[in-house]
Protein backbone atom coordinates (compact mmCIF):
# COMPACT_ATOMS: atom_id res chain seq x y z
CA UNK A 1 0.00 0.00 0.00
CA UNK A 2 2.92 2.36 0.62
CA UNK A 3 3.78 2.36 -3.09
CA UNK A 4 0.23 3.52 -3.83
CA UNK A 5 0.61 6.30 -1.26
CA UNK A 6 3.67 7.54 -3.14
CA UNK A 7 1.96 7.48 -6.54
CA UNK A 8 -1.15 9.24 -5.24
CA UNK A 9 0.90 11.85 -3.43
CA UNK A 10 2.97 12.55 -6.53
CA UNK A 11 -0.13 12.89 -8.68
CA UNK A 12 -1.78 15.17 -6.13
CA UNK A 13 1.31 17.37 -5.95
CA UNK A 14 1.92 17.45 -9.73
CA UNK A 15 -1.59 18.79 -10.33
CA UNK A 16 -2.09 20.63 -7.03
CA UNK A 17 -5.14 18.49 -6.27
CA UNK A 18 -5.20 18.91 -2.50
CA UNK A 19 -4.98 22.24 -0.69
CA UNK A 20 -5.02 23.21 2.97
CA UNK A 21 -8.29 22.41 4.76
CA UNK A 22 -9.92 20.77 1.75
CA UNK A 23 -12.99 18.69 2.51
CA UNK A 24 -13.03 15.90 -0.06
CA UNK A 25 -15.96 13.65 -0.90
CA UNK A 26 -14.73 10.30 -2.20
CA UNK A 27 -17.11 8.60 -4.60
CA UNK A 28 -17.21 4.98 -3.38
CA UNK A 29 -19.11 2.65 -5.70
CA UNK A 30 -17.90 -0.43 -3.86
CA UNK A 31 -15.68 -1.44 -6.77
CA UNK A 32 -11.96 -2.12 -6.42
CA UNK A 33 -10.91 1.27 -7.84
CA UNK A 34 -12.94 3.41 -5.47
CA UNK A 35 -12.01 1.30 -2.42
CA UNK A 36 -8.30 1.60 -3.18
CA UNK A 37 -8.74 5.35 -3.69
CA UNK A 38 -10.49 5.66 -0.34
CA UNK A 39 -7.77 3.70 1.47
CA UNK A 40 -5.00 5.65 -0.28
CA UNK A 41 -6.44 9.05 0.61
CA UNK A 42 -7.17 7.93 4.19
CA UNK A 43 -3.53 6.87 4.55
CA UNK A 44 -2.27 10.02 2.85
CA UNK A 45 -3.90 12.16 5.55
CA UNK A 46 -1.18 11.06 7.97
CA UNK A 47 1.80 12.52 6.10
CA UNK A 48 0.56 14.86 3.35
CA UNK A 49 1.93 18.38 3.94
CA UNK A 50 -1.56 19.92 3.76
CA UNK A 51 -4.37 19.06 6.13
CA UNK A 52 -7.57 17.68 4.56
CA UNK A 53 -10.64 15.70 5.62
CA UNK A 54 -12.63 13.00 3.87
CA UNK A 55 -16.24 11.99 3.38
CA UNK A 56 -17.09 8.68 1.70
CA UNK A 57 -20.23 8.71 -0.45
CA UNK A 58 -21.97 5.73 -2.05
CA UNK A 59 -24.87 6.04 -4.47
CA UNK A 60 -27.28 3.11 -4.07
CA UNK A 61 -28.40 2.68 -7.67
CA UNK A 62 -31.52 0.71 -6.77
CA UNK A 63 -30.24 -2.85 -7.23
CA UNK A 64 -31.72 -4.93 -4.40
CA UNK A 65 -28.80 -7.36 -4.36
CA UNK A 66 -26.19 -4.72 -3.46
CA UNK A 67 -25.09 -4.70 0.20
CA UNK A 68 -22.73 -1.95 1.35
CA UNK A 69 -22.42 -3.02 5.00
CA UNK A 70 -18.85 -4.23 4.42
CA UNK A 71 -17.93 -0.85 2.92
CA UNK A 72 -19.41 0.85 5.98
CA UNK A 73 -17.21 -1.28 8.23
CA UNK A 74 -14.15 -0.35 6.16
CA UNK A 75 -14.98 3.35 6.50
CA UNK A 76 -15.25 2.99 10.27
CA UNK A 77 -11.84 1.33 10.40
CA UNK A 78 -10.40 4.23 8.36
CA UNK A 79 -12.14 6.86 10.51
CA UNK A 80 -14.03 8.25 7.51
CA UNK A 81 -17.69 9.23 7.77
CA UNK A 82 -19.83 7.21 5.36
CA UNK A 83 -23.01 8.31 3.60
CA UNK A 84 -25.24 6.15 1.39
CA UNK A 85 -27.65 7.97 -0.93
CA UNK A 86 -30.54 5.88 -2.21
CA UNK A 87 -31.48 6.65 -5.82
CA UNK A 88 -33.75 5.30 -8.56
CA UNK A 89 -31.08 5.56 -11.27
CA UNK A 90 -31.37 1.88 -12.20
CA UNK A 91 -35.14 2.26 -12.64
CA UNK A 92 -34.83 5.42 -14.74
CA UNK A 93 -32.10 4.04 -17.04
CA UNK A 94 -33.26 0.46 -17.54
CA UNK A 95 -36.96 0.28 -16.67
CA UNK A 96 -38.36 3.68 -17.70
CA UNK A 97 -36.01 4.90 -20.44
CA UNK A 98 -34.93 1.39 -21.53
CA UNK A 99 -31.70 2.87 -22.84
CA UNK A 100 -30.00 0.69 -25.51
CA UNK A 101 -26.69 2.41 -24.62
CA UNK A 102 -27.21 3.14 -20.94
CA UNK A 103 -23.73 4.18 -19.79
CA UNK A 104 -23.86 7.87 -20.79
CA UNK A 105 -27.18 8.59 -19.08
CA UNK A 106 -26.23 6.55 -16.02
CA UNK A 107 -22.93 8.41 -15.67
CA UNK A 108 -24.66 11.79 -16.03
CA UNK A 109 -27.22 10.96 -13.32
CA UNK A 110 -24.54 9.58 -11.00
CA UNK A 111 -22.33 12.64 -11.44
CA UNK A 112 -25.17 15.02 -10.64
CA UNK A 113 -26.22 13.09 -7.54
CA UNK A 114 -22.66 12.70 -6.25
CA UNK A 115 -21.84 16.37 -6.77
CA UNK A 116 -25.02 17.54 -5.04
CA UNK A 117 -24.37 15.20 -2.12
CA UNK A 118 -20.80 16.48 -1.79
CA UNK A 119 -22.07 20.06 -1.60
CA UNK A 120 -24.68 19.10 1.01
CA UNK A 121 -21.90 17.56 3.14
CA UNK A 122 -19.89 20.77 3.00
CA UNK A 123 -17.23 19.42 0.65
CA UNK A 124 -15.36 21.60 -1.82
CA UNK A 125 -13.86 18.72 -3.81
CA UNK A 126 -14.90 15.31 -5.14
CA UNK A 127 -12.31 12.56 -5.64
CA UNK A 128 -13.04 10.13 -8.47
CA UNK A 129 -11.33 6.77 -8.94
CA UNK A 130 -10.26 7.06 -12.58
CA UNK A 131 -6.83 5.44 -12.92
CA UNK A 132 -4.00 5.18 -15.47
CA UNK A 133 -5.79 2.66 -17.68
CA UNK A 134 -9.08 4.60 -17.55
CA UNK A 135 -7.33 7.67 -18.92
CA UNK A 136 -5.82 5.77 -21.85
CA UNK A 137 -9.13 4.04 -22.62
CA UNK A 138 -11.04 7.33 -22.54
CA UNK A 139 -8.46 8.91 -24.87
CA UNK A 140 -8.80 5.98 -27.29
CA UNK A 141 -12.61 5.96 -27.05
CA UNK A 142 -12.72 9.60 -28.13
CA UNK A 143 -10.27 8.97 -30.95
CA UNK A 144 -11.89 5.79 -32.32
CA UNK A 145 -15.58 6.57 -31.89
CA UNK A 146 -15.70 10.38 -32.04
CA UNK A 147 -12.65 11.35 -34.07
CA UNK A 148 -11.54 13.69 -31.28
CA UNK A 149 -8.35 13.96 -29.24
CA UNK A 150 -9.89 14.29 -25.81
CA UNK A 151 -9.92 12.95 -22.25
CA UNK A 152 -11.14 13.98 -18.82
CA UNK A 153 -8.79 16.29 -16.91
CA UNK A 154 -6.83 15.42 -13.75
CA UNK A 155 -8.50 18.44 -12.09
CA UNK A 156 -11.81 19.93 -13.23
CA UNK A 157 -13.55 23.02 -11.89
CA UNK A 158 -17.36 22.97 -12.02
CA UNK A 159 -18.24 26.65 -11.96
CA UNK A 160 -22.00 26.11 -11.61
CA UNK A 161 -21.49 23.93 -8.54
CA UNK A 162 -18.37 25.71 -7.26
CA UNK A 163 -16.88 22.25 -6.89
CA UNK A 164 -13.55 20.76 -7.97
CA UNK A 165 -13.19 17.20 -9.28
CA UNK A 166 -9.86 15.46 -8.71
CA UNK A 167 -8.52 12.12 -9.93
CA UNK A 168 -5.63 11.10 -7.63
CA UNK A 169 -5.21 7.55 -9.05
CA UNK A 170 -4.06 8.65 -12.51
CA UNK A 171 -0.51 7.37 -11.96
CA UNK A 172 -1.72 3.95 -10.75
CA UNK A 173 -2.21 1.07 -13.21
CA UNK A 174 -5.26 -1.14 -12.94
CA UNK A 175 -3.18 -4.26 -12.36
CA UNK A 176 -1.68 -2.62 -9.27
CA UNK A 177 -5.16 -1.74 -8.01
CA UNK A 178 -6.25 -5.35 -8.50
CA UNK A 179 -3.20 -6.54 -6.56
CA UNK A 180 -3.80 -4.13 -3.68
CA UNK A 181 -7.50 -4.99 -3.45
CA UNK A 182 -6.65 -8.70 -3.29
CA UNK A 183 -3.69 -8.39 -0.90
CA UNK A 184 -5.64 -6.26 1.58
CA UNK A 185 -8.90 -8.20 1.11
CA UNK A 186 -10.87 -5.04 0.39
CA UNK A 187 -14.66 -5.57 0.52
CA UNK A 188 -15.42 -5.28 -3.19
CA UNK A 189 -19.17 -5.17 -3.86
CA UNK A 190 -20.41 -7.14 -6.88
CA UNK A 191 -21.71 -4.92 -9.68
CA UNK A 192 -25.04 -6.32 -10.98
CA UNK A 193 -25.39 -3.80 -13.83
CA UNK A 194 -26.51 -5.71 -16.96
CA UNK A 195 -24.25 -3.52 -19.12
CA UNK A 196 -21.11 -4.38 -17.15
CA UNK A 197 -18.38 -5.83 -19.42
CA UNK A 198 -20.59 -5.26 -22.50
CA UNK A 199 -19.61 -1.71 -23.41
CA UNK A 200 -17.52 0.16 -25.96
CA UNK A 201 -15.05 0.83 -23.12
CA UNK A 202 -14.58 -2.92 -22.70
CA UNK A 203 -13.95 -3.27 -26.43
CA UNK A 204 -11.30 -0.54 -26.28
CA UNK A 205 -9.72 -2.12 -23.18
CA UNK A 206 -9.33 -5.40 -25.07
CA UNK A 207 -8.00 -3.60 -28.16
CA UNK A 208 -5.32 -1.80 -26.12
CA UNK A 209 -4.33 -5.06 -24.40
CA UNK A 210 -3.92 -6.73 -27.80
CA UNK A 211 -1.86 -3.86 -29.20
CA UNK A 212 0.29 -3.73 -26.07
CA UNK A 213 1.25 -7.38 -26.60
CA UNK A 214 2.24 -6.69 -30.18
CA UNK A 215 3.97 -3.40 -29.36
CA UNK A 216 5.32 -3.73 -25.79
CA UNK A 217 5.24 -0.46 -23.88
CA UNK A 218 2.47 1.06 -26.02
CA UNK A 219 0.35 1.49 -22.89
CA UNK A 220 2.88 3.83 -21.33
CA UNK A 221 3.67 5.66 -24.56
CA UNK A 222 0.01 6.50 -25.06
CA UNK A 223 -0.11 8.04 -21.58
CA UNK A 224 3.07 9.99 -22.29
CA UNK A 225 1.64 11.27 -25.57
CA UNK A 226 -1.47 12.48 -23.75
CA UNK A 227 0.68 14.57 -21.41
CA UNK A 228 2.95 15.93 -24.13
CA UNK A 229 0.22 17.03 -26.56
CA UNK A 230 -0.74 18.40 -24.09
CA UNK A 231 -4.42 17.80 -23.53
CA UNK A 232 -6.10 20.63 -21.65
CA UNK A 233 -5.25 20.43 -17.97
CA UNK A 234 -2.71 17.60 -18.35
CA UNK A 235 0.58 19.46 -18.52
CA UNK A 236 2.36 19.71 -15.16
CA UNK A 237 5.58 21.35 -16.24
CA UNK A 238 7.54 18.59 -14.53
CA UNK A 239 8.67 17.20 -17.87
CA UNK A 240 8.72 13.62 -16.54
CA UNK A 241 6.70 10.50 -17.06
CA UNK A 242 4.77 9.35 -13.99
CA UNK A 243 6.11 6.31 -12.20
CA UNK A 244 4.00 3.27 -13.00
CA UNK A 245 3.72 0.04 -11.08
CA UNK A 246 5.34 -2.91 -12.76
CA UNK A 247 6.86 -0.93 -15.61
Amino acid sequence: MHHIYGQVRRCAEDYNMIEENDRIAVGVSGGKDSLVLLCALAGLREFFPRHFTLEAVTLDMGYEEMDFSSVERLCRSLDVRYTVIHTNIKQVVFDIRKEPNPCALCAKLRRGCLNNTAISLGCNKVALAHHFDDAIETFMLSLVYEGRISCFQPVSWLSRKELTLIRPLLYVEEKEIIRIAHTHALPVVFNPCPADKHTKRQEIKELIATLDKQYPGLHGRLFGAMRRLPLGGWQTGAGEEPERAGR
